[in-house]
């Protein structure tokens, strides 16, 4: 074969090269995702565990290749920042999310609403609700009324009913434009965060607020089936019926995050951080308590460092543990230590002071926390009172008054032995050997001592 055909078959091997790859890479993109359908579970309030949980979820679901996430949902509500953190990575997701209200009886309130109308399909079981998403005021406003004139009051009023307005107008401004993109019920997500309006699921689908109902999972996948969403600007038509279900259970860091920012354990934590310093200080080289409670507190602080307090009653429970503190150093006779009982305890209830379902304080928590810590400082005053009218067993102190005996004696001077130890002693008044005497008091190393008038002959 001459040169000028050999060149002729190269050209031809490169074209079919090129054309096969094109056709390989045209396959890949038409070919359905996968057969898997990866299901995550959002069951209970949303906070900074649900963020990590379903981002997590969503990375899996991407090295999987995976068709469709179904966020089964069941909360009552949540943080407004974990909920616009989840929508953010909803709206990025390469990966049809579909939103699945269920089981029978569950609901999608609040911050379940804005994802279920963010994500690209929803759907809900029978016998379950959506709505009242109208946000709610955390940590707490100002105290109108205290020591204020009527225009100051009236002041203070507006000030709230304006900062209300903002919010609410802020959050239909959010939940509308999730509408838009997704082609839902304007209006009526306007009116479930003005009104705090709520809908079953029938008549969710009557007023186009979601795309359909499901009886379950497999019911779920075969009417998403052949639907249209859009990725970005793409569209993409859903490949669903058939495919297998596989839950991503959330792993230790999540399980961790969960417990520690719940906000009961949370304060058990930071009071077990506070107790055990405590001690520590005072039985130093104890080790124990002060390891133990310095991973506590860190622990307690990281868990408040994401969950929304007041500041002001983080204030008051520290001043109360103050008071407490004091009590037993001053003669209040009890008075300043009730009253640490008392800060403590508004404290308690004022750090969390939030109407977010599942990120308030309960009363048990409050009454378990400061019974222990009245109980914890009351036996720390009644050690101390012990303590300062116990009888002083070493020191300088110790010696004075106590009997010894004379081991020597030269003129004005010799030894005496007092409390197991033989000392250099003084005395102005002649002494005889094995004689009884008593300390006078005590210069550097050399005891004063005189004749034990009292003592039996």
């Amino acid at each position: 074969m001459n040169r000028t055909g050999r060149r002729s078959w190269g050209v031809l091997l490169a074209l079919l090269a090129v054309a096969l790859a094109l056709h390989v890479n045209s396959a890949a993109q038409e070919s359905p995702r996968s057969g898997q359908a990866i299901l995550l579970d959002v069951d209970g309030a949303i906070g900074p565990a649900t963020t990590d949980y379903l981002r997590q979820g969503f990375e899996a679901a991407a090295k999987r290749n995976a068709a469709v996430i179904i966020l089964r949902m069941d909360t009552p509500g949540g943080l407004a920042s974990a909920m616009r953190d989840i929508i953010r990575d909803i709206l990025a997701s390469p990966i049809p999310i579909i939103t699945y209200v269920s089981p029978s009886g569950a609901r999608a309130a609040s911050a379940g609403t804005y994802i279920l109308y963010a994500s690209h399909i929803a759907a809900m079981a029978p016998g379950t609700n959506l709505g009242a998403a109208t946000p709610v005021q955390i940590g707490g406003g100002g105290l109108p009324g205290l020591g204020k004139d009527d225009k100051d009051k009236k002041d203070s009023k507006d000030s709230g009913d304006a900062m209300s307005r903002k919010a609410v107008n802020d959050a239909v401004a959010y939940i509308r434009g999730l509408a838009d993109l997704r082609g839902r019920n304007v209006e009526w997500a306007e009116k479930a965060v003005r009104e705090a309006a709520s809908l079953p699921a029938k008549e969710a689908l009557t007023e186009k607020v979601i795309d359909f109902i499901a009886t379950d999972q497999q019911d779920l996948l075969k009417k998403a089936d052949g639907r249209t969403v859009k990725i970005g600007e793409e569209p993409r038509t859903l490949k669903t019926a058939g495919l297998q279900i596989v839950k991503i259970e959330p792993n230790w860091r999540v399980q961790i995050l969960a417990a520690i920012t719940n906000p009961n354990i949370a304060y058990l934590l930071l009071l077990l951080g506070i107790y055990g310093l405590i001690f520590e200080f005072i039985n130093p080289g104890a080790i124990a308590p002060g390891v133990v409670g310095g991973i506590a507190l860190l622990v307690g602080l990281y868990a408040l460092n994401v969950l929304p307090i007041n500041f002001a009653g983080v204030a008051l429970l520290l001043l109360g543990i103050a008071l407490m503190v004091a009590e037993a150093f001053l003669p209040s006779f009890g008075i300043v230590g009730i009253g640490g009982i008392i800060a403590f305890a508004i404290g308690s209830l004022l750090m969390f002071d939030t109407d977010v379902p599942g990120f308030s304080l309960s009363w048990p928590a409050v009454a378990l926390g400061t019974g222990v810590t009245s109980a914890f400082f009351l036996i720390a005053i009644a050690a101390a009172w012990r303590a300062h009218r116990r009888t002083v067993v070493t020191g300088e102190t110790a010696l004075l008054g106590h009997s010894g005996r004379v081991v020597s004696w030269n003129g004005n001077q010799g030894f005496v032995h007092v409390q197991g130890e033989d000392w250099q002693a003084r005395s102005d008044a002649p002494l005889a050997p094995g004689q009884t005497v008593r300390v006078a008091a005590r210069r550097d190393l050399t005891l004063i001592v005189e004749p034990d008038t009292q003592a039996t002959p």
